[in-house]
């Protein structure tokens, strides 16, 4: 017999990988890297005058030199084209290299030897993606501000605002980055697995059962080749249940990780169904290409991305229809929330493998749990109205290779003034989030990828759309009432941490960047945006009377709050960034901010 010879090595995976792209890229990444350290009082750069600052590496070595204006919330917006390397005994100029910039200030970062190689592999991935969006056809601010959702979605260049090290992906190999990458944007078909019933749990929300969502998430042809193929090697169909599984994670763990259930036939390939998706800016969620209509699929990714293995849990997906079927109760029965138009869409529909060999051996937090599950999400694309359309919510602190922002883009195309354009958006955005908290104490994690915006044709802001919803909602409350299949959502948190949930997720992880683009572009001044935002409080607040003992404990408008650093949490521990058992302990809390609307 004749050996397949293995596929040969091409340099197609690594095309975009060039010196000026490499030098450009990096530069972008220590710009944001001086920013957010400073921010989060990491670094301590010493004022030359003139806007001028300077940072010097741990041995007080090499200088990085760069101009920055300050902006509210101590956000710091750096010059990329500003920033210079140099030695310090001579003033000779080095090369600007994102590797050595950590490597000289690891000491004043934090980074353990454990964490920094790992932290550098992200940092490398990081880079090189930012590489591949450079080299892609320059779509204008302005013409996204006219695409489709799904260009939108696979046209950002920038992931998690706050985070330096945020397109880490480890795992994934060239060919794989090229393949799975939102930004690449190539269709993917999922592959299926039979999962024996003995170790697998389907549950469903209000009016979901597992036949029907299979027709018509596979269709009857597809769902009659899967059971053939069970049959055909002496299994009965009814013993199994069928789960959507990202064809990274069949190739590089279940068929060695899981190798024991896939010979002893609990787990049985299939092979991949018809539909083509497109991976989502989270990276393990699929969007239906072929039929926006149909649900997405949420599936289990077990590659290392901004401090989490990007699992799913199998016990979580259990509860997780019920919670999304009360939340959406929640919303309908509310006239606040209903009149700002807010809907989520629901998870309807989860399915999870339990490897109990492994849960011997591991606790409940363990990735271990998390490698073989899915969930059916609701798209957004069957509630639309005529004239309305839909774009991430991460698009709004979008920057193209000029400069040009989405956020100025779709004001400008909308023809309204700034602040009536602010207005609406707030109203769709923040005054559902502010309700949520004030009535209910009920929290969610509302950062732009977890948020959709409903757009009319001019590009206003007509509603919002929460999503991920059951891993990322929380009950801060002990008095709310919830079934008991929902009592996992209820969290202990100290009364002066509560509103860290809009000051940190909101204020200082997303206005804070949308303030300084629009400030930066000419759009507005900061006064203009922040007068807005407190406006918009207001709005809310005299609006609900019977709530103001609660806004007097819970402040909106306390001169300052604790600052939360996201990136203290990534340098400390890349692999787990928060102790899952208790969130709200594990945080880096370091000083405070003035509230910018006091």
């Amino acid at each position: 017999m004749t050996p397949v010879p293995a596929p040969s090595p091409s340099d197609g995976t690594v095309a975009h990988l060039t010196p000026d792209r490499w030098e450009q890229a990096g530069r972008l990444l220590i710009r944001k890297a001086l920013a957010e350290f400073t921010h989060e009082r990491l670094l301590t750069p010493t004022a030359l005058g003139d806007g001028g600052y300077e940072v010097r590496s741990d041995d007080d070595r090499v200088a990085y030199r760069f101009r920055a204006r300050l902006l509210a919330l101590d956000h710091w917006a750096v010059d990329a084209a500003s920033i210079t390397r140099r030695r310090t005994a001579d003033g000779t100029e080095l090369p600007l290299s994102a590797l050595d910039f950590f490597t000289e200030l690891r000491g004043t970062l934090g980074l353990s030897d454990t964490v920094l190689p790992v932290y550098l592999e992200e940092i490398s991935s990081t880079v090189a993606s930012a590489c591949y969006k450079l080299a892609k056809p320059d779509t204008t601010a302005a013409e996204l501000a006219g695409a489709d959702f799904q260009a939108i979605e696979s046209g950002m260049t920038e992931g998690h605002p706050c985070f330096v090290a945020n397109n880490g992906r480890l795992g994934f190999g060239g060919d794989e980055y090229l393949a799975y990458a939102p930004e690449t944007a190539r269709p993917v078909r999922l592959v299926w697995v039979a999962a024996h019933r003995d170790r697998t749990a389907f549950t469903a929300g209000a009016g979901i059962d597992y036949p029907t969502l299979l027709d018509t998430e596979l269709g009857a042809p597809t769902v009659a080749r899967f059971e053939t193929t069970l049959r055909e090697k002496g299994l009965d169909p009814d013993d199994y249940l069928l789960i959507p599984v990202h064809p990274w994670q069949w190739r590089h763990k279940l068929t060695v990780t899981f190798a024991a259930e896939v010979a002893t036939h609990r787990l049985v390939f299939l092979g991949e169904a018809d539909d083509e998706y497109l991976a989502q800016q989270s990276i393990r969620t699929f969007f239906n290409s072929g039929d926006p209509t149909k649900h997405y699929v949420k599936t289990a990714l077990s590659v290392l991305n901004m401090g989490f293995m990007r699992g799913l849990s199998a016990a979580y997906m259990a509860a997780t229809p019920a919670i999304n079927d009360w939340l959406a109760d929640l919303i309908a029965s509310d006239a606040t929330l209903r009149a700002t138009g807010l809907s989520i869409i629901r998870e309807r529909a989860a399915v999870g493998y339990r490897h109990l060999e492994y849960e011997a051996a591991t606790d409940r937090y363990s990735p271990y749990r998390k490698m073989l599950a899915a969930l059916w999400r609701e798209s957004p694309v069957p509630g639309l109205k005529d004239g309305e359309r839909l774009a991430t919510m991460a698009s709004l602190l979008h920057t193209d290779h000029h400069g040009a922002s989405f956020a100025a883009a779709l004001i400008a195309r909308s023809g309204q003034p700034p602040t009536e354009w602010l207005r609406c958006y707030l109203r769709a955005y923040l005054t559902p989030l502010l309700h949520c908290f004030y009535a209910y104490e009920l929290v969610f994690m509302p950062h732009g990828e977890n948020v959709i915006l409903v757009l009319d044709e001019a590009g206003t802001v007509q509603r919002a759309i929460f999503k991920d919803i059951a891993e990322e909602i929380a009950v801060m409350s002990p008095d709310t009432p919830l079934p008991p299949e929902v009592e996992r959502l209820r969290v202990e948190v100290p009364d002066d941490r509560k509103l860290l949930s809009v000051f940190t997720d909101v204020f200082d992880c997303f206005f804070r960047f949308l303030s300084a683009d629009l400030v930066t572009e000419g759009v507005l001044d900061e006064d203009t945006f922040w007068t807005a935002v407190a406006d918009s409080v207001r709005d809310y607040q005299q609006t609900h009377p019977e709530l103001a003992e609660r806004f007097r404990t819970y402040d909106m408008f306390a001169p300052e709050f604790t600052l939360s650093c996201l990136n203290r949490l990534q340098l400390r521990n890349n692999h787990q960034m928060l102790d899952l058992a208790d969130p709200a302990g594990a945080l880096q809390l370091v000083g405070t901010l003035k509230n910018p609307i006091a």
